[in-house]
């Protein structure tokens, strides 16, 4: 006895985040922020002949490139969050920018640690009040773009008023990573990493204007390419992992499901678990009974769990 659509109470496939309306309107005002700032040091540089103000800048505008991506993924993933093609709606949108951002971040990684290790080969000059004042700008900057992208809603309680799953909201436990925006995730890790590159050159031009340690200023920029590639590759897995519907280890729900199913009897033969965007998930449920019950009674015994958004059930007879 398979599932039907239930024509007579249709039901949305909207499964975007919590938070996700805040979160494109700080991305946004980030963007504004770090462009204004990146014309500025080009200009600036340009006009009083600073490569350090004009090399900075354009640091800046891979960076803001990157906040551009996950900011027109929350556009069109909100835009379209309706659209009956995407059957289980846009929610993973959010990780599809996420992945695409931790790329651009690792090869961010690439070119600091390999002009870095130009430096050592070829060292230049280094006009240090004027790199260092370029460098706690771009910290200023980049701490307050930090607090705006600060991901303080990560693990949300969810209630869906959902056709499939359950008709009212549910408290529920549920400490996991799933309902983290990989999205917002990204884009906080490339201010971040912008914000760590500042401190680590601030350090590097202190101690190098001290002792004149010019070898010291691509030692750093080497430790912070490492930093950098290390945070684009826990990213690159954890999205990555989203899109091909990797369930991490730590992921208790389906756990959950056969605890909630598999009582008088019934047995749980196939199940699929998958995250179908930030706190959403959707399951597929196939069970044998000797006692077979309308789909409707196995979903409600799930109803309680506040991180099942969609579930399809479908149930056979035990034989005899």
């Amino acid at each position: 006895m398979s599932e039907k659509p239930r024509l007579s109470s249709p039901h949305a496939h909207v499964f975007l985040g919590a938070d996700h309306a805040r979160n494109e309107r700080r991305t946004w005002l980030v963007i504004a922020l770090t462009a204004a700032m990146m014309i500025g040091e080009i200009a600036a540089g340009t006009l009083y002949g600073s490569m350090a103000l004009v090399a900075d800048g354009w640091h800046m505008a891979t960076h803001a490139g990157a906040l551009l991506i996950a900011a027109l993924a929350y556009l069109y993933a909100r835009r379209h969050a309706g659209d009956p093609r995407f059957t289980f709606g846009t929610g993973k949108l959010g990780d599809l920018a996420g992945f695409a951002s931790a790329v651009v971040l690792a090869l961010v990684a690439l070119l600091i640690g390999w002009e870095s290790l130009q430096r050592f080969a070829s060292p230049v000059s280094i006009d240090f009040p004027q790199a260092i004042a370029v460098a706690v700008l771009g910290l200023a900057v980049n701490l307050a773009c930090a607090w705006l992208l600060r991901d303080d809603h990560g693990h949300h309680h969810h209630g869906h008023g959902h056709g499939h799953a359950h008709d009212h909201a549910h408290d529920h436990d549920h400490d996991h990573e799933a309902g983290r925006d990989l999205n917002l995730r990204a884009a906080y890790l490339h201010v971040l990493a912008d914000a760590l590159t500042s401190v680590l050159a601030i350090a590097a031009l202190a101690l190098g204007s001290l002792y004149g340690w010019l070898w010291l200023d691509p030692a750093i920029g080497l430790l912070g390419a490492a930093i950098i590639a290390r945070w684009s590759w826990s990213l690159i897995r954890e999205a990555g992992g989203v899109l091909i519907d990797y369930l991490p280890p730590g992921e208790d729900l389906p756990d959950e499901i056969r605890a909630a199913v598999e009582v008088d009897g019934d047995e749980i033969t196939d199940l699929h678990v998958w995250q179908l965007g930030p706190g959403h998930h959707g399951a597929i449920v196939a069970l044998r009974s000797a006692t077979p019950r309308p789909p409707a009674h196995y979903r409600a015994k799930l109803a309680h769990i506040g991180d099942l958004s969609h579930v399809t059930v479908e149930v056979e007879p035990r034989a005899a």
